[in-house]
């Protein structure tokens, strides 16, 4: 029997991608769901496809960003349910944009919803996590919490907090003894919309960078992505690293230390498409 079966699984951003993707996963291995997005129409389709696999699932409406209603939410599902085992704080935006050029509320959205959605919802679901004597928090990076890039301050912002958060966060539940494995995934290149949703500062041409990421960057599949991020959850790995570039290029950061930033300085002048 799977590990998953009869657990309650939450996924945040579950109407498209990754998120999507890890819903069905969990699906065939006997979870129920919980899943919210803010994309109705899109979480919708994954609440049918995950019903069609036999699974238990409750739908709702849900901006991570606005904290009074992620804390409602932990309560509702916990009462619907019984119990919460596992989070998935997955739901994400992505924002491509030279400092320089970017305003403070380009830089606050991306913080919103990429940092702020993972702490609001860790901090809601962790007392139910924990009070299910089995649970696990599951915290999606990126690559990007790993290393910078020219044009992503703002995201690196964002998904180096979550990686940071994620590792203190790991330490004090092995601190406090309780029953909770806490896991930081970072996802390489995965083919998803998430670069053509992507904002841009204005007068930058965004469809040249979602063109970029699509034809250059973007090489792991949804599915496969989900099944990484599962079987690491199920072996509860601290770091769950997503596509070969993902363990490549931590891998390549650990070896050369800094000097990496000058490398990658130079490859995105020659070939990362600018505004």
């Amino acid at each position: 029997m799977s590990e998953f079966a009869g657990k309650v699984a939450v996924i945040t951003g579950a109407g498209s991608g990754i998120g999507r993707a890890l819903a069905l996963e969990l699906a065939r291995r006997g979870a129920r769901l919980a899943l919210s997005d803010v994309d109705t129409v899109g979480l919708e389709e994954t609440a049918r496809r995950a019903r069609d696999l036999g699974a238990e699932v409750k739908v709702d409406h849900l901006d991570v960003t606005q904290r009074e209603a992620v804390l409602d939410y932990a309560e509702a599902v916990a009462a619907h349910f019984g119990q919460v085992n596992q989070i998935y704080n997955n739901a994400g935006i992505a924002y491509h944009g030279e400092f320089e050029r970017s305003e403070f509320k380009d830089i606050e959205r991306i913080m919103d919803v990429d940092f702020w959605g993972v702490v609001n919802g860790t901090k809601a679901f962790l007392p139910h996590v924990v009070a299910s004597g089995d649970g696990h928090v599951v915290n999606v990076s990126s690559l990007f919490g790993l290393l910078s890039i020219p044009g992503q301050s703002a995201y690196n912002s964002a998904k180096f907090a979550v990686r940071g958060f994620t590792e203190s966060l790991r330490q004090e539940m092995l601190i406090a003894g309780h029953p909770v494995k806490v896991s930081c995934v970072h996802p390489g290149g995965i083919k998803t919309a998430i670069a053509r949703n992507a904002a841009v500062p204005d007068g930058d041409d965004q469809e040249s960078f979602a063109q970029f990421f699509d034809r250059k960057l973007a090489r792991t599949s949804p599915e496969d992505a989900a099944r990484t991020i599962v079987e690491g959850v199920r072996k509860g790995r601290p770091r769950i690293l997503v596509g070969a570039d993902a363990k490549f290029l931590d891998a390549w950061v650990r070896a050369v230390g800094p000097s990496y930033q000058r490398v990658v300085a130079f490859v995105s002048g020659r070939f990362v498409p600018r505004g």
